[in-house]
């Protein structure tokens, strides 16, 4: 429940960021300041040669994990709102299991299949209602928002399998700050591209060390945590609660409509990835 708080606040901060920053520099310093946060950890852990030995990897990885998703997600929160964003993402574990049949040869069950199936019938729902190609006041259309959401899921979901495939037995830490620090090195040159010529208020700049430090770095941390003591097929269920919080967050501070439309359609997703993900399965067996 603590990540999900967590990680449902990220919507809210790089909101609040793009706003001023805008969506590539977001991307950008988020990365930045988690790479910042997570290396004195790791150097302190004296994991610091086992980084150096895997380094092109995990920076690859984080260009799939971090650097493309977030810059995806920054721009669609230029023109979404966080609920609809955050409900989008929880189509992660969806695109998860497609890549894995397709690249681990990982064939889901008739159960996960059917779970496929009405997960994304959910997300064509959500956007047959909210997505529009025609550009608003501002010059941005809500389609390119969702497509943009749903590629930082796809590319979530590459990570994944890629990270299973190629870190496998890598101490966490380790694979999360090499990360970090590959999406900084691959943002780098489009955020002082496209840095504002006018510089970002206090506001932004903390809503921003805000996501880097808590929604990234600490959140990393947890997460890892929660993989280690109840396995990462459970640790999924973190996707299902964090679109609540995102939803709550954004109706509070940022005074966001929800639709019953968009609840409806969230609820056929979040069951659809709970198939696909055999979480009712395992609850089954618990129980």
């Amino acid at each position: 429940m603590l990540l999900a708080a967590i990680w449902g606040s990220s919507f809210l901060f790089m909101r609040l960021g793009t706003v001023e920053f805008g969506a590539l520099p977001t991307a950008g310093v988020r990365v930045a300041i988690a790479a910042l946060f997570l290396l004195p950890l790791l150097l302190w852990r004296g994991l610091g040669p086992q980084l150096t030995q895997h380094w092109k990897k995990t920076f690859f990885v984080g260009l799939l994990n971090s650097g493309i998703p977030f810059a995806c997600i920054s721009y669609a929160l230029l023109s979404i709102s966080t609920g609809l964003s955050s409900v989008l993402n929880a189509t992660v574990p969806l695109f998860g299991a497609l890549v894995a049949w397709y690249w681990l040869k990982d064939r889901p069950n008739g159960l996960r299949i059917l779970g496929l199936v009405i997960g994304f019938l959910g997300v064509a729902l959500l956007a047959w209602d909210k997505a529009s190609f025609k550009p608003d006041a501002s010059g941005l259309a809500t389609g390119w928002a969702v497509l943009a959401s749903l590629l930082a899921c796809l590319c979530y979901g590459i990570a994944a399998s890629y990270t299973k495939r190629h870190l496998s037995g890598l101490p966490a830490l380790v694979t999360a700050t090499g990360s970090q620090l590959g999406a900084t090195l691959g943002l780098a040159l489009p955020t002082v591209w496209l840095w504002p010529q006018r510089m970002p208020g206090t506001g932004a700049w903390l809503a921003l060390l805000a996501v880097g430090v808590l929604c990234t770095g600490v959140a990393y941390i947890l997460y890892f945590r929660l993989i280690e003591n109840v396995g990462p097929a459970r640790s999924l269920a973190v996707t299902f609660v964090v679109p609540v919080f995102a939803v709550i967050y954004g109706t509070i501070f940022l005074h966001e409509a929800v639709s019953m439309w968009m609840v409806f359609c969230g609820a056929i997703i979040i069951c659809g990835t709970a198939l696909s993900a055999n979480l009712l399965q395992l609850g089954v067996k618990k129980t």
